[in-house]
């Protein structure tokens, strides 16, 4: 990845703010490292011991990334701490999906799984880039679209339906791609990736019902 630096910060969206500590049901872990599992479920998950007899323990991280220098990721925290996520070859990277480090650009909200490094870098496991999980309710729906509502604001939200992608679950079944049972007025959980560019979110999964 070449450098690239973010164009600015946008209003309006609080990344902690969705980064609740509710897992979404309804999904199978895809993968596991020593860490914990790699799926976007696991972004959610309380933290588990590590598996490997040589790692103490797991270090999060979450913010802004800044800049991208060669595999390492400036992060700016919540809070206004700094982070330099070191990505490697066994790093797992999602981004509405499972994906590449060639997906991860400036601008990309993140939170990160990963060991604590001697030179201060944090070694990821895992990153989920731009993930959020919103509980909100259906205010309208189209082809291509959910229209949300979320927090004690009714903050609206544009959810994009993901040809291919986009999934639902209801009544804590199995998941499905018809979202024809989605309907409006319904609370609804929603899995998905923020799109720094206006705000809408990419959605990977919607559970109703539960």
């Amino acid at each position: 990845m070449s450098n690239r630096q973010d164009p600015g910060p946008r209003s309006g969206f609080d990344r902690r703010r969705f980064l609740t500590t509710a897992a979404l049901g309804g999904a199978t872990i895809v993968g596991a490292s020593a860490l914990g599992g790699i799926d976007a479920d696991a972004a959610f998950a309380a933290p588990m011991p590590s598996l490997d007899p040589a790692i103490a323990k797991s270090t999060f991280a979450e913010g802004r990334i800044t800049a991208i220098n060669g595999s390492v990721l400036e992060v700016a925290g919540s809070y206004g701490e700094q982070h330099l996520i070191q990505l490697t070859h066994a790093t797992s990277v999602w981004k509405l999906r499972a994906t590449t480090a060639d997906a991860i650009e400036a601008g990309d909200g993140l939170y990160a799984r990963g060991v604590d490094m001697p030179d201060g870098t944090i070694a990821a496991d895992a990153v989920w880039v731009n993930i959020v999980n919103l509980f909100c309710t259906v205010r309208g729906i189209a082809k291509d679209r959910l229209h949300l509502t979320h927090g004690d604001g009714n903050h609206a939200v544009v959810g994009r339906i993901v040809p291919e992608t986009t999934t639902a679950s209801y009544l804590g079944g199995s998941l499905t791609p018809d979202l024809s049972r989605v309907r409006i007025g319904q609370s609804a959980q929603v899995l998905g990736a923020w799109r720094p560019a206006d705000d809408s979110v990419d959605i990977a999964r919607v559970t109703v019902g539960h």
